[in-house]
């Protein structure tokens, strides 16, 4: 892989499509996210660490361990973030002055965790069947709990709006000025168990995906001109000798400036789709083994890709755990004009 050490060799890396991180972490990748504001790249490791990268110098900036698996992180701004562990805890790191303090805790482990902007709240999903929030300005005290319905898999927010997947195909859609009640309560559209909700940047609605090779596009809007736009599709499965094979579709991310989606799979591969036209736009090289994870740069520029088997065979040999920085160009992600008829 490329090392950049230099804005010389910056400009040398970026005419490279795509290159592994240096140090990866030593066990399966959870979560890579990168900031709002720059391309610095937070990592949740099944190593217990929590990572920061630098992908233009390619080198690691900061490392916290928890006493158990991390299993999600977010940024809140360029310099503070959160990470939820197995070991019941989150966790506020002030990244600049490479220190962490504790947030909170849950009664078992904490699966999903997000930044909500337009309150500075944190909200935290767990395998407890509560969705709690926090003030990260008083480490410790809780806002609120909210039961579930299940186990949390999967959590995102845009905007008000917070949405959650839980086992049992539930999805909860709250409103984050009143959380008492969720605005909306929801059944998957997809007949399987849910892996990743992420949610519009416009914020009209969110993406869901399931272990079924299944993406199912969903709207908040509950009137009926706008729940006719809903549809599902097929994706990440493969016909070898006759023989179908879907896999998992673990990882849902939306590029922020053209509000097309990728999406990562089992099948070690990353498809680009445009929703709107409802088509495929690229789909990146083979990968080593699962996708876990993906995420865009907030500048448009690069793509993250955590390549890291999720045992979705049970234990076996595999490849060793990757994240991949490719540079992104606009035939990667950019909507593709209509052809007239």
């Amino acid at each position: 892989f490329a090392v950049c050490f230099s804005y010389r060799s910056c400009a040398i890396m970026a005419a490279v499509k795509e290159y592994e991180l240096a140090n990866p972490p030593s066990d399966g990748i959870a979560a890579v996210e990168f900031a709002p504001d720059s391309a610095s790249l937070l990592v949740a490791s099944w190593d217990f660490t929590l990572r920061l990268y630098d992908p233009y110098t390619n080198s690691e900036r900061y490392r916290m361990k928890h006493q158990a698996p991390v299993l999600d992180c977010c940024f809140a701004d360029g310099s503070h973030a959160v990470s939820a562990s197995v070991d019941r805890s989150l966790r506020w790191h002030d990244l600049s002055a490479g220190t962490s303090v504790g947030l909170g805790t849950h009664e078992k482990a904490v699966k999903c965790v997000n930044y909500i902007k337009s309150s500075g709240a944190v909200a935290s999903a767990s395998w407890d069947a509560t969705l709690r929030t926090w003030d990260p300005r008083a480490p410790g005290k809780e806002t609120g709990t909210y039961r579930l319905p299940d186990k949390a898999y999967t959590m995102d927010a845009v905007g008000n709006r917070l949405v959650v997947g839980t086992a049992g195909r539930h999805v909860l859609v709250y409103d984050i000025r009143n959380m008492s009640e969720p605005e909306q309560r929801r059944e998957s559209s997809l007949k399987y168990q849910t892996r990743c909700i992420r949610c519009f940047p416009n914020g009209a609605g969110y993406a869901l995906s399931s272990i079924e090779g299944r993406v199912s596009i969903e709207y908040f809007d509950p009137s009926e001109a706008v729940q006719k736009k809903k549809y599902a599709f097929k994706c990440h499965r493969r016909n070898e000798g006759g023989v179908d094979t879907v896999y998992p579709v673990n990882a849902i991310a939306f590029h922020p400036g053209y509000g097309t989606f990728a999406t990562g799979g089992c099948d070690g591969t990353v498809n680009v789709w445009d929703g709107e036209n409802r088509k495929r736009l690229t789909q990146f090289s083979q990968y080593p083994t699962s996708i876990a994870s993906i995420s865009f740069s907030s500048d448009n520029a690069l793509v993250a890709i955590a390549s890291s088997y999720t045992y979705e065979e049970g234990e076996k040999e595999h490849p060793a755990d990757s994240i991949f920085v490719r540079y992104l160009t606009d035939t990667d992600v950019k909507p593709r004009p209509k052809k007239q008829a």
